[in-house]
């Protein structure tokens, strides 16, 4: 026969077990709550100051750069050699700077102006002729014609004709010294007559000289008189240590 007070203490043991069930129960419930509410709320939108990833340079990038340092070293060395060498190396000279002045004529020499044979006609003037054109210009070549109102520079000897203050204003320009100097009779395409436009150059003899002017070619006749095929108005004159 059972004990009733065995029974109660079953009872008893039975109540304190399904207590502490409870509480246990309820113990894990508040933990798990209050995990809950520690838990951090979830982020929504982007963050305010984002990491930016590290970028890795590409490959075209470092040639680029490279490139450039490679550049800048070659003009780093450049000036170092300009700087060595002096500034001659990178400006011209003033006395190799051309003379624009002296350009503009043309070089001629007697030479072309002398090259052939003029015959001088046996024409006489007269009153009771109709005057004709002249066929001796047919003897001048047609590449000294082309010379006709050019701007040239010619090189002879000064035979002066007209002074005026110590400057001579009228000269005839000689193919040679001894025309001017030992009385030889020069042929009439060996000189050229030449009056200046300006007050007049210095009488420089015994050294040729160089005339610059425009070159008149075709009859000159005076009179009625043929004195010569060459004539220039001059606009200035020079001598070898001047050019």
């Amino acid at each position: 026969m059972s004990n009733p007070m065995w029974n109660l203490s079953a009872e008893l043991r039975a109540a304190f077990c399904a207590s502490l069930a409870a509480c246990l129960l309820a113990g894990c419930s508040a933990s798990s709550r209050s995990s809950e509410d520690n838990a951090p709320a979830d982020i929504r939108g982007e963050p305010i100051n984002p990491s930016k990833p590290e970028s890795k340079p590409s490959v075209a990038d470092s040639s680029g750069s490279a490139s450039t340092n490679s550049t800048q070293s070659e003009l780093q060395r450049s000036e170092q050699v300009q700087t060595a060498a002096g500034p001659n190396l990178a400006q011209p000279q003033d006395s190799q700077a051309p003379n624009s002045t002296t350009e503009e004529f043309v070089p001629v020499a007697f030479d072309k102006l002398a090259s052939f044979n003029f015959v001088i006609p046996d024409d006489r003037p007269s009153t009771n002729q109709v005057a004709t054109p002249s066929k001796s210009e047919e003897q001048i070549p047609a590449g000294v014609k082309a010379l006709d109102q050019t701007k040239v520079a010619l090189k002879g000897f000064m035979l002066p004709l007209r002074v005026e203050s110590g400057l001579v204003t009228e000269m005839l320009i000689m193919r040679d010294q001894s025309m001017c100097c030992y009385g030889t009779v020069p042929k009439i395409n060996e000189w050229v007559s030449v009056k200046m436009t300006n007050k007049g150059v210095k009488p420089i003899m015994d050294q040729p000289v160089t005339v610059f002017g425009k070159l008149r070619v075709g009859e000159m006749r005076e009179n009625g008189y043929l004195v010569g095929i060459y004539a220039m108005d001059g606009e200035k004159m020079a001598v070898p240590a001047d050019l």
